[in-house]
């Protein structure tokens, strides 16, 4: 009689995101719980880009695994930055056409926090930056993005997935920490606290 083996703990995703959760779920890794962990995610002043994107991914992950304590809980955040400025996920058409205005023709970077925090408070993090460089943008292809509505929700104000893809001349780092997660980075950690892949 062979002994039983242990549960692998349950993984909750601390976000609804679905575009986090498509992309999980391409390497095979399916949420058990999604709990998205509403906090606040104004930029604090003076905050770099990237300690922006490493404190809202770990704010997001304790604030959830508080409530889920017997699982991996992982939370993530993605900023896009010109500069030391970070874009917002803007919330008009007007706010959106002022994002792709300021990309046009310009380098940007993308930087995707991750956090997991494990049952027994083991926790990892990563910090992901991607460089990604867009064409100039003319007027009739601003109008025909906005019209798309692909731009609401998403940091930047846009969608590397989508439509936008045609917009990237080029792009340095990770594909997927553009679209929300930096997958190679999150499947490490969840493998190092106790998550089997695949």
């Amino acid at each position: 009689m062979t002994a039983d083996l242990p549960m692998a703990p349950s993984l909750v995703l601390a976000s609804a995101s679905t575009r986090r959760r498509d992309l999980l779920r391409q390497i095979g890794i399916d949420p058990d719980t999604i709990d998205p962990a509403d906090i606040d995610e104004r930029v604090r002043p003076r905050e770099r880009p990237a300690d922006h994107a490493v404190r809202l991914a770990r704010a997001k992950a304790e604030r959830v695994a508080a409530r889920h304590r017997a699982a991996l809980v992982l939370g993530a955040d993605t900023v896009v930055a010109c500069g030391r400025r970070i874009l917002p996920k803007p919330e008009s058409a007007d706010a959106a056409r002022a994002c792709l205005a300021l990309l046009s023709g310009r380098r940007h970077r993308v930087y995707g926090g991750v956090t997991v925090i494990a049952p027994d408070g083991r926790v990892g993090h990563r910090l992901v930056r991607t460089d990604v460089t867009f064409k100039r943008l003319d007027e009739a292809e601003i109008v025909a993005y906005l019209a798309s509505g692909e731009w609401q929700g998403k940091a930047g104000g846009y969608a590397i997935q989508g439509r936008a893809a045609a917009f990237v001349r080029w792009l340095g780092g990770s594909y997927s920490n553009v679209v929300g997660l930096p997958l190679f980075e999150t499947a490490g950690l969840l493998r190092g606290l106790g998550r089997a892949i695949g």
